[in-house]
């Protein structure tokens, strides 16, 4: 009987080992997808610097980028982390209607920086800077609007953690996906400060 007892016990134990939390998992997999992003910045920002100054004799840097947005730019997408830091605050408080509450105004920022955004590109377009129109304007164009995807992908996905809030509140799960969504965010600021002092600032010096 006894043995029978300690069979199952080991049993229990095994079955437990090979237990993995699906939240851990996905901070993996997320850390994974973070680390590949690293990787294609890198190579979307070697590319640009190489084929910086091949303009095909159009317009540079100097000619086309505005300051004045790119700045406008650069405090909405840094508010906007501010913002999503938070959302995390309220979320480790147990203030729900916080957490949604800031997420709204992050998200809010979020489409207002790709509105600026997709302003700019609309702008050099009908100027004659398209993407086709020299190697440097297809690195610019391909290096900022991969920022610009990745943050609306972003949006996408906190819309999606907001009605999942709404309807399911504060529990492990959504913990973990309001987590991640911070931490996708932290790093877009990332970019782009990259992409302000390489591409913007020292385009126009």
């Amino acid at each position: 009987m006894a043995q029978t007892v300690a069979h199952k016990g080991n049993h229990a134990a095994d079955h437990d080992h090979g237990h993995h939390d699906p939240n851990d998992l996905k901070v993996v997999g997320f850390w994974f997808f973070l680390i590949s992003d690293v990787i294609l910045f890198s190579v979307l920002f070697s590319t640009f610097i190489v084929l910086r100054n091949n303009t095909a004799g159009g317009p540079d840097g100097k000619e086309l980028f505005e300051l004045p947005g790119v700045i406008w730019e650069t405090f909405i997408l840094l508010t906007s982390s501010f913002t999503s830091g938070l959302a995390t605050l309220a979320m480790n408080r147990g203030k729900k209607s916080q957490l949604i509450g800031w997420l709204v105004v992050t998200a809010i920022l979020g489409a207002a920086f790709v509105g600026l955004e997709v302003n700019e590109f609309v702008k050099m377009v009908n100027e004659g800077a398209g993407f086709s129109r020299s190697a440097f304007l297809s690195s610019f164009f391909t290096l900022v609007g991969t920022h610009g995807l990745h943050v609306s992908v972003g949006l996408c996905w906190m819309i999606g953690l907001m009605i999942q809030l709404g309807r399911r509140g504060i529990t492990e799960t959504t913990k973990g996906k309001v987590t991640l969504i911070s931490l996708y965010w932290h790093f877009l600021d990332v970019i782009w400060i990259f992409l302000l002092t390489i591409v913007y600032l020292m385009g126009v010096m």
